[in-house]
C-alpha cells in the first residue's frame, strides 16, 4: 500500500479513510473523528504505534500514582498513540486508558458502533458502556467517575423511602405542590406531577401522603414518587370507586340555613328553600338583581361549616370580576367577562364543576356558584346544572347559578321581579314563578303547606 502523507489524508473523504484504516487493521476506527483517524493511520504507517502507546500507558499510570495494570500496555498498543491521547483528554489530561481489546471485542460482539455524545460536538466520543465485558467497567478498581455515579445511584435506590404528608396546591398547568407547612410555601415542599394529579383526581386542599425522592440535576424541589393516601383514605380505593355520574342520588333533605337579616335571603330561606345537593337557578330579566342576590348567597354560604365553596364567573360584566373579591365572597376559581367566547366560558365552568365533583365523590359537601349560564352553550349549561346531586350515603354537590330563565331540571327556582327590584321593594321575589321540588323534605309538611299558602296569596294579589 502506498504511504500517504498528512496533506493527502486530510483531503480524502471519510469513507476513503475508513477503507485505509480497515486495510491497516486499526481497531475501532469508525468511532474516531477524522483528525484522530488520520493520526492513527500515520502512526500505523510509520510503525510507531506499539512503542509509543506502551510508553504512554506506563507514563499515565505513573502520573496518577498508580501501578500499571498487567497487560494493559500491550493491549493498548494495538490502538496506537492517537487513541491514547484521545482517551486521556476525556479527563483533563489525566485519562485512565482502557484496554482496547475489551472495548473493541465487546463492540464487535454487539455489532454496534459506539455513539458520539450529543450536545458535545467538540469533545471526543465517550466509551460505550454496551461495548464492555460483563462485570467489568472502564474505571474498575481505580475509583473512577462511573464507579462513583453507580455507587450513588445504588445508594439512592437502596435508601429507605422518606414519606411526606401535606396539602395539595395545584398550579395552572395541572401539576402542583404538596405544601408541608400550609398555606405558606417552603423549601420542604414536594413537587407532584400533572399525571399524578389527574390519576388521583386531586384538587387544591386535598391532604395527601406518599414517598418522595430527592431532587435531581437542576431540580429545586423533591418529587412525589406516588400518592399513597388522599384525605386519610388509600389512593387505591379512590381509583377503584364508581364514576361520579353513576353514584346513586336522592332529593335534597338537608336544608341550608343562613340566619341572615337581609330580606332577600330570608325570603329565599323560608319561601324557596334549598339544601345540600340542590340544583338552584336564580332567574329573572335584566336588572332583576340576580348577581346581587347570588353574591349575598355566596357570602352566607361561605360562613356555613363543612362545605367547600367554588365560584365561577362566566360572562359577567368586567366590573364584577373585581367586585367579588372586594365584596368578601370567595375569590373566583375561574373568571371571564362576557367578551369571552362560548367555548371559553364552557371550559372555565367545566373546570370548576369537575373540582367540586371530586370533592363530593369523596364524601364531602361542595357548592358551586355560577354567574351566569346565559353565555354558555345550551348543552354545557345543562351539564353544569345536572352535576348537582345529593349522593346516597356520601357527599353532595350543590349548584347555584343565575340565568335569564329556568333551564328545566332544577330542584329550586328563585325568580326575581325586575319591577320590584327597580322600585326598591325588597324582597323582589316572584313567588308565583318560584318554587322548590319536594319542599317537604327540607322544611317538613307544615313548612311546605305554609309555602303553598304564601304562593296562593301572591297569585291572588297578582290577579
Amino acid at each position: 500500500m502506498t504511504v500517504l502523507d498528512r496533506d493527502a489524508l486530510e483531503g480524502s473523504p471519510l469513507a476513503d479513510l475508513h477503507a485505509i484504516a480497515s486495510e491497516l487493521s486499526i481497531d475501532g476506527f469508525r468511532r474516531l473523528r477524522k483528525a484522530d483517524l488520520i493520526d492513527r493511520i500515520i502512526a500505523r504507517q510509520d510503525g510507531r504505534a506499539d512503542a509509543e502507546d506502551a510508553g504512554t500507558d506506563a507514563g499515565t499510570a505513573a502520573e496518577e500514582g498508580e501501578e500499571p495494570t498487567p497487560g494493559s500496555a500491550t493491549e493498548t498498543a494495538e490502538e496506537g498513540p492517537a487513541s491514547g491521547r484521545r482517551r486521556r483528554s476525556r479527563r483533563g489530561g489525566r485519562g485512565r486508558t482502557q484496554p482496547a481489546g475489551a472495548e473493541s471485542e465487546g463492540a464487535e460482539e454487539n455489532g454496534e458502533e459506539t455513539p458520539e455524545p450529543e450536545a458535545e460536538s467538540e469533545k471526543p466520543p465517550s466509551r460505550s458502556r454496551r461495548g464492555e465485558r460483563p462485570g467489568r467497567t472502564p474505571d474498575s478498581g481505580r475509583g473512577g467517575d462511573s464507579g462513583r455515579s453507580g455507587d450513588k445511584l445504588r445508594t439512592e435506590e437502596s435508601a429507605p423511602e422518606e414519606v411526606v404528608e401535606g396539602v395539595v396546591e395545584l398550579l395552572g398547568n395541572g401539576s402542583g405542590f404538596v405544601r408541608t407547612s400550609p398555606p405558606d410555601p417552603s423549601e420542604q415542599d414536594v413537587y407532584i406531577s400533572a399525571a399524578q394529579v389527574k390519576r388521583c383526581e386531586l384538587v387544591s386542599g386535598d391532604r395527601v401522603s406518599g414517598p418522595k425522592r430527592p431532587p435531581r440535576r437542576s431540580e429545586r424541589f423533591a418529587s412525589l414518587v406516588r400518592v399513597d393516601t388522599v384525605n386519610g383514605r388509600p389512593a387505591s380505593e379512590l381509583s377503584e370507586g364508581a364514576r361520579y355520574d353513576e353514584l346513586p342520588s336522592a332529593f335534597p333533605a338537608d336544608r341550608f340555613r343562613f340566619g341572615s337579616e337581609d330580606p332577600t335571603l330570608k325570603a329565599i330561606e323560608f319561601l324557596t328553600p334549598f339544601g345540600r345537593g340542590s340544583r338552584v337557578v336564580i332567574a329573572g330579566g335584566p336588572r332583576a338583581g340576580k348577581s346581587f342576590a347570588l353574591r349575598n348567597l355566596a357570602e352566607a354560604l361561605a360562613a356555613v361549616e363543612g362545605i367547600q365553596l367554588f365560584v365561577a364567573l362566566a360572562g359577567v360584566r368586567p366590573e364584577e370580576l373585581a367586585e367579588w373579591p372586594r365584596e368578601g365572597a370567595l375569590t373566583p376559581s375561574g373568571a371571564l367577562s362576557f367578551a369571552a367566547s362560548p367555548d371559553a366560558l364552557d371550559h372555565v365552568v367545566e373546570l370548576v364543576v369537575d373540582q367540586a365533583k371530586r370533592i363530593a365523590a369523596r364524601g364531602a359537601d361542595a357548592v358551586v356558584i355560577i354567574d351566569t349560564l346565559d353565555g354558555l352553550h345550551p348543552q354545557a349549561a345543562h351539564k353544569a346544572l345536572a352535576a348537582a346531586r345529593n349522593i346516597v350515603d356520601g357527599g353532595s354537590l350543590t349548584v347555584i347559578a343565575t340565568s335569564s330563565r329556568p333551564l328545566g331540571g332544577e330542584t329550586t327556582v328563585i325568580a326575581l321581579d325586575p319591577l320590584l327590584t327597580a322600585a326598591g321593594r325588597l324582597p323582589a321575589l316572584d313567588l308565583v314563578a318560584s318554587g322548590t321540588t319536594r319542599a317537604e323534605l327540607l322544611v317538613g309538611e307544615a313548612g311546605a303547606q305554609a309555602i303553598a299558602e304564601a304562593r296562593a296569596q301572591a297569585l291572588d294579589s297578582a290577579s
